[in-house]
């Protein structure tokens, strides 16, 4: 985390050249909240810079980096070694740039009598364990399991944090974003899912973990049990309209406002 703090202090502190031209930007649909926002304030400054932002989960975020085919690879997770392999065979330097933390928040109906929830009552739900709420001291209503796709670097966290590399249930509803998921526990007062801190609306209900609410300060103090940071990738160090881009994400008083805005924990 140092290593990263550093990369990012360094770029805050360059003074970019930007050229006019075209910015590709994919990836992770936590992360793209912020991009949105990001890129709809950066383009009113930067008129002659078209932006395409796309989203699809951190693992296509990666993919398009390690492939060439966009300039900043938005991930909610960190680069695997394999990964890391790949893009070395094929002349590809991935470079990461910290750009906001998140908690991932379990969520369910709002009529869900349910408040906590420990992680270990939330891997037997996942795991299909614990298939009744009443079974962990909530309604009496059968659970339908709602789960991100692997491509997803939400999932990989929920994975390491929760699942303990645990296979999740084959009854599980695997979905492709924070958004479908948030939809799909909305409308099904049986269903319970998770989704990142800025996904969070009145339509939902979050769950405090263990007794910890997901907030900015148990964000960034790393107390919430699911907390993490997010990312922009690179290929190699950034320079042009993507050195701009990148240190409009990082400056305090623009995309880390922005950051805020959307319901994540800025940097600084």
């Amino acid at each position: 985390m140092k290593k990263l703090l550093l990369v990012v202090m360094a770029i805050v502190m360059l003074s970019p050249v930007a050229f006019a031209g075209e910015l590709v930007i994919k990836g992770s649909t936590t992360v793209l909240p912020i991009a949105q926002l990001c890129v709809e304030e950066y383009g009113k400054a930067n008129p002659d810079v078209k932006i395409s932002l796309s989203g699809g989960g951190s693992g296509n975020g990666m993919k398009a980096i390690i492939d060439s085919t966009t300039d900043i690879a938005n991930a909610s997770r960190f680069i695997k070694d394999k990964e890391v392999k790949l893009a070395h065979e094929k002349g590809v330097l991935p470079v990461p740039f910290a750009v906001a933390y998140d908690s991932i928040i379990p969520i369910v109906h709002p009529s869900n009598s349910m408040t906590d929830i420990s992680l270990e009552q939330l891997k037997g739900i996942y795991e299909g364990k614990i298939r009744n709420f009443k079974e962990i001291g909530g309604p009496d209503l059968e659970i339908v399991v709602i789960s991100r796709d692997t491509s997803s670097g939400t999932y990989e966290t929920w994975e390491g944090k929760v699942m303990k590399k645990a296979k999740v249930t084959p009854r599980a509803q695997l979905l492709a974003s924070n958004g479908a998921v948030g939809q799909a526990v909305a409308g099904n007062k049986h269903a319970i899912g998770y989704v990142g801190i800025g996904y969070l609306n009145d339509t939902v209900k979050g769950l405090t973990v263990g007794g910890i609410e997901g907030t900015p300060e148990t964000t960034l103090n790393a107390s919430f049990p699911i907390s993490r940071p997010l990312f922009m990738f690179t290929n190699g160090w950034p320079k042009g309209d993507t050195l701009d881009f990148i240190n409009y994400v990082l400056h305090p008083d623009k995309g880390q406002k922005l950051v805020l805005k959307s319901g994540y924990v800025n940097l600084y």
